[in-house]
């Protein structure tokens, strides 16, 4: 009886060879989670309560655009209705870089309980507002909280998830911008037409308890005792330089001329609060604002790009659903929902983004393909025209929701990544503080440019329109007063006459199309810049 002994030949060395080598590259695709289950349970539990956090303040500044004319109509005081959305911008903005310092020195799990406490408080003082001055004080405490919010929450999941496998974890966090975007327009139509606007405060005391309780139970995060000595200088300037740049950005071309000597001098007090602001940085003990964070390349090249992604985001979708309501006469409910393209694009490539980097622990082209992607959705919607149908409006919407859910997670967790663990919290917030001023920026350009393009297409176009219409129309709008494009609402315009209703269609579209052109070299610019980004290791602890 023989025994036949097989002996390893080059067939087989070259298909052990593979073998290994496929198990390598699998090894390299997915790295295994540090975390036990135990611990990844836990951190879905915390991960819960900071996207109900982060949903409940970016929902309050979605809502009320759609909610504020019946609000006003139901209170009064149609001159302070710009406070309502400016009270809540302003404090949640400001309070933004303070909670981001606080929360590296003294913790972040008390914070963000106090903060979703306020943000209760600021709700039922709106809830309850009889007048238009109690739901201002409501919506400014409000927003004393959201900043919180906003900010505590990105911060925390670094406190709780190594920067390797925070990726996954945050994508799908990014995909609540995305969520708001298309919920705060839908709800604030239902709450007004339904149950009453009140709802909007009321149904954050529900959600904002379970997050706090949540909070309590499992977030387990370490309190800190780090003697210092808190930068009143440099606060105090961060105030003044943002409420400037805030008030002169959503009061110029509206409540005032941008030549206006008010407009003037909060531009000019912007400039300076600013100049002095670097400068105190520059000198302070333990500043607000570290000027040492830009000597990092990532940090300045990221918050850079986010600036002008701010303003690109304001420019090309701020004035979108009312185009949509004037060009194509659908209501503020249908045009909440031409937004539900632009918020799959974006949650999709947010978690698909973020789980491939945790996977990979490779980031570095994920923004510039962002921007690239950006660009092709701003070249689909300069090339706009009335007879463009929903359809096709739907398809760029989803292109740019793709090309924002590539980038915008990535550069948070870029900055957090870049630098060390104990300034996580105020790397973050100076990170979102100029994405914040760079919507600010944004509306000002964009509402400035646009309002001046309608202006001069109105005083172009209107005559000969006007010309068109028969004696009986003719008669039937001088009866009427005429016709003043600042007091033109949907309904209005789609009860125009043809030849009006086609002018000045016509007009509104012509007038935003030249937005888009101003956008595209300002995310050119981004692109170039997130190309020189460094590829770094990701961390894989959650200290330093």
């Amino acid at each position: 009886m023989t025994h036949e002994t097989s002996v390893p030949g080059p067939a087989d060395a070259q298909v052990a060879g593979d073998t290994k080598l496929r198990k390598g590259r699998a090894k390299k695709e997915k790295t295994p989670s540090s975390m036990t289950p135990e611990q990844q349970k836990k951190v879905w539990w915390v991960l819960s309560a900071l996207m109900v956090a982060m949903m409940m303040a970016s929902l309050d500044q979605m809502i009320f655009g759609t909610a504020l004319p019946t609000i006003v109509g139901e209170l009064g005081g149609v001159d302070h209705m710009m406070w309502v959305i400016t009270a809540y911008l302003l404090a949640e903005t400001i309070m933004l870089p303070i909670y981001g310092k606080l929360g590296d020195l003294v913790g972040r799990k008390g914070l963000f309980i106090g903060a979703l406490g306020i943000f209760l408080i600021g709700s039922v003082i709106g809830g309850l507002a009889g007048n238009m001055t109690w739901l201002i004080v409501g919506r400014a405490v409000q927003g004393i909280g959201g900043g919180g919010l906003m900010i505590l929450s990105q911060a925390i999941i670094a406190d709780v998830v190594p920067a390797r496998e925070r990726g996954r974890y945050m994508g799908v966090m990014g995909g609540v911008f995305g969520l708001s975007a298309v919920l705060g327009p839908l709800l604030g139509g239902w709450f007004t037409e339904g149950p009453g606007w009140r709802w909007a405060f009321w149904m954050n005391i529900p959600l904002g308890i379970i997050a706090i309780g949540v909070a309590i139970y499992f977030l387990d995060i370490p309190k800190k005792s780090v003697k210092f000595r808190w930068d009143y200088l440099g606060t105090f300037f961060m105030i003044v330089a943002a409420t400037s740049l805030i008030l002169f950005t959503t009061w110029g071309g509206s409540q005032y001329e941008w030549s206006d000597p008010i407009i003037i001098g909060l531009i000019i007090t912007t400039i300076v609060a600013a100049a002095l602001l670097v400068v105190v940085e520059l000198r302070a003990e333990d500043p607000l604002v570290p000027m040492s964070f830009f000597q990092n390349r990532n940090f300045t090249l990221t918050t850079i790009a986010g600036l002008i992604l701010g303003i690109a985001m304001f420019g090309i979708i701020g004035y979108l659903p009312t185009y949509l309501q004037m060009v194509h006469g659908i209501n503020a409910t249908e045009a909440g929902y031409m937004l539900i393209p632009m918020m799959v694009g974006m949650m999709g490539t947010s978690i698909w983004t973020g789980i491939r980097i945790s996977n990979t622990g490779k980031y570095k082209l994920f923004p510039p393909i962002g921007m690239i992607v950006t660009f092709v959705a701003l070249i689909f919607f300069a090339r706009m025209e009335v007879s463009t149908t929903l359809w096709q409006i739907g398809i760029y919407l989803f292109v740019l929701g793709v090309g924002l859910g590539l980038a915008m997670q990535v550069l948070v967790l870029i900055v957090q990544n870049t630098l060390p663990t104990a300034v996580v919290g105020s790397a973050t917030a100076v990170n979102n503080f100029f994405r914040q001023i760079g919507s600010s920026l944004g509306s000002a350009l964009v509402g400035g440019m646009f309002v001046g393009n309608l202006g001069t297409l109105m005083e172009e176009r209107m005559p000969a329109a006007m010309a068109e219409l028969s004696p009986e129309e003719q008669a039937a709008m001088a009866a009427q007063g005429g016709l003043d494009s600042n007091e033109l609402t949907p309904a209005i315009v789609n009860q125009l006459p043809t030849a009006l209703h086609d002018a000045f269609a016509g007009s509104y579209n012509d007038a935003l199309i030249p937005v888009f052109y101003v956008m595209m070299p300002l995310i050119g610019i981004a692109l170039l810049l997130l190309l020189f980004i460094k590829q770094e290791k990701l961390r894989e602890t959650t200290t330093d």
